[in-house]
């Protein structure tokens, strides 16, 4: 097969269009074409009102020899130009395992939590035969959502079954992104993207250049994934929190994971756990740090959602295009560096989605956002933060776990002017730009539920971030037309963009400090979204599963 790459045509084009640039592009007469696969579509929105899709393709033709021999001539011509560096040879992005289990296997490996990190975790190990035992904090996706709406519709929380714990993680309530920018050489990100379809998600997700899934399909995808787990022998235990860790040391003095005890007092023994804790794991992260695994600050952001109407947001990014269903509901990303040195930038932007409640404890208010796979609710939501650094962590507290601090400190601030009943306080953006108390909603309604208390948010955040972000506004409406509107909506606080700590590990995946321990997805700090969060989960998986064969080796000899 032939990767063809940067084939552009017009948005509307028809069917035999794509088949004629293929032809043109490799010079080859139609019977020579046996057929093609979409690899990835993407557009080029920079000139509105004439956007351009833009294809990568594989294809099929019995002239593929002859074809690579003349490019690679073309290629070795540094007087010429063309389209020798947009074909080549199809990428072979298969996955293959590293190890299988041997037939004896003394303990079985343990998953500490099933978001995306530990389900692709666990995931492959049953498939390489080590049957782990998953141990999730939170209940199974289903009794999960009935949970996370008694917030949203009730104001009742539940501390161990919300946005942030169960089944799924906390990227089941979101947008169900999964494209990255990570550096993924060896295709983990296919796996991951391979397994959702086989689990239910669309096919599209393999080329579209930004693919989602949303909410509702998530949870159908993570109970199939589930039951794929179980059938090779795995096992997964809900309602189990872990409270503690096993540790020793061997004679040379080497510290050793020997397995974990759980909140009903039960142990289990293990002498390879992987940590796929969530970003608000904040109990856990305290015990390892009690525990003497290392643990170190990280940078995080905070800020607020704003809510636009989506139609805005389409009319500024596609112009007359805009409501072309192959550009569905449109995105945008924006940085703006400010004087006082900051840096302010929107994130997880959720198109056509809503804003939700995602405390995970009680008497504090968080803001996330959510799309379905449609993307049609009225409103576009994004987080706009601001960067802070473990500098700034000094005034709530020392060492490590300063930032979770940090976080509890301005929730609990949010949850006072919200009201002190999960209402989140809010601001119309011409208001908080013009720094003055909102007193009536506009045209823009808020989506998050219990509900928006109307305010002054000058209070919600540290003083620079407020500085930042009422900079930063002004300057995005700049970049895109309408941004600073005066009844778009302001809602906080947002807080948990990311871990606030780093469970630090080695290149062999073992943390720094105790063998046997596995720190991945992103409430270790090496994770920030599902596909990367699933990658992770797979690349620890390898380690755990090379670790696992070394030791039988060992023994055996």
């Amino acid at each position: 097969m032939l990767r063809l790459t940067d084939l552009t045509l017009p948005l509307d084009h028809d069917a035999a269009a794509l088949t004629a640039a293929i032809l043109a592009r490799l010079g080859l007469a139609a019977d020579e074409l046996r057929g093609y696969t979409i690899a990835k579509r993407s557009y080029d929105a920079r000139r509105r009102g004439a956007i351009a899709l833009i294809y990568s393709v594989d294809v099929d033709t019995p002239r593929e020899a002859d074809l690579l021999q003349r490019l690679q001539r073309d290629a070795a011509d540094a007087g010429r130009g063309g389209d020798a560096g947009k074909v080549g040879p199809t990428p072979d992005t298969s996955y293959r395992f590293v190890a299988r289990a041997p037939d004896a296997l003394p303990l079985r490996p343990l998953v500490i939590g099933m978001g995306p990190c530990g389900l692709f975790a666990a995931l492959v190990l049953a498939q390489m035969g080590f049957r782990p035992i998953v141990l999730e904090r939170g209940k199974d996706v289903r009794e999960r959502t009935k949970d996370t709406w008694g917030l949203w519709r009730k104001k009742t929380l539940d501390p161990e079954s919300n946005v942030q714990f169960g089944e799924g993680g906390a990227g089941t309530f979101s947008d169900g992104k999964l494209y990255s920018q990570i550096s993924d050489r060896h295709h983990h990100g296919r796996k991951v993207l391979t397994e959702f379809v086989a689990a239910g998600a669309p096919e599209e997700i393999l080329y579209v250049s930004k693919p989602h899934i949303g909410t509702f399909r998530l949870v159908s995808m993570v109970e199939h994934m589930r039951a794929t787990i179980e059938a090779l022998g795995g096992e997964i235990r809900f309602g189990q929190r872990v409270d503690d860790l096993l540790v020793d040391n061997d004679s040379a003095g080497t510290r050793h994971v020997r397995g974990v005890v759980l909140a009903s007092g039960e142990q289990l023994r293990a002498d390879h756990v992987v940590l796929a804790l969530g970003h608000s794991a904040r109990d856990t992260f305290a015990m390892l740090h009690a525990r003497g695994v290392r643990v170190e600050a990280k940078p995080f952001s905070i800020g607020f959602r704003i809510e636009h109407p989506q139609s805005l947001i389409d009319q500024a990014r596609f112009g007359p295009q805009a409501g072309h269903p192959l550009l569905g509901a449109a995105d945008y990303k924006l940085v703006h560096h400010c004087r006082n040195g900051r840096s302010v930038y929107s994130f997880c932007m959720c198109p056509g989605g809503t804003v939700v409640a995602a405390a995970s404890e009680p008497g504090r208010v968080v803001t996330n956002g959510m799309s379905q796979y449609s993307r049609n609710e009225r409103n576009a939501n994004a987080a706009i933060v601001c960067g802070i650094t473990p500098e700034d962590f000094a005034p709530y507290g020392e060492g490590p776990l300063a930032g979770i601090a940090l976080q509890r400190h301005w929730e609990s601030i949010a949850f006072a002017l919200g009201g002190g009943d999960y209402e989140a306080p809010g601001q119309l953006v011409g208001d908080f730009i013009a720094n003055r108390a909102s007193q009536a909603f506009g045209d823009v309604l808020p989506s998050y539920k219990p509900g928006v208390r109307l305010g002054d948010l000058d209070q919600a955040l540290p003083r620079y971030a407020i500085d930042a972000i009422r900079e930063a506004l002004p300057a995005f409406d700049r970049q895109l037309r309408g941004f600073a509107m005066h009844d778009a909506i302001l809602t906080g606080v947002e807080t948990r963009t990311s871990s606030p700590v780093r469970i630090t590990r080695g290149e062999d995946g073992h943390s720094l400090n105790t063998r046997g321990l596995f720190p991945a997805g992103e409430g270790a700090g090496y994770a920030g979204g599902i596909l990367s969060a699933g990658v992770d989960g797979i690349r620890t998986a390898e380690a755990v599963a090379r670790d696992l064969v070394a030791q039988g080796l060992a023994r055996a000899a």
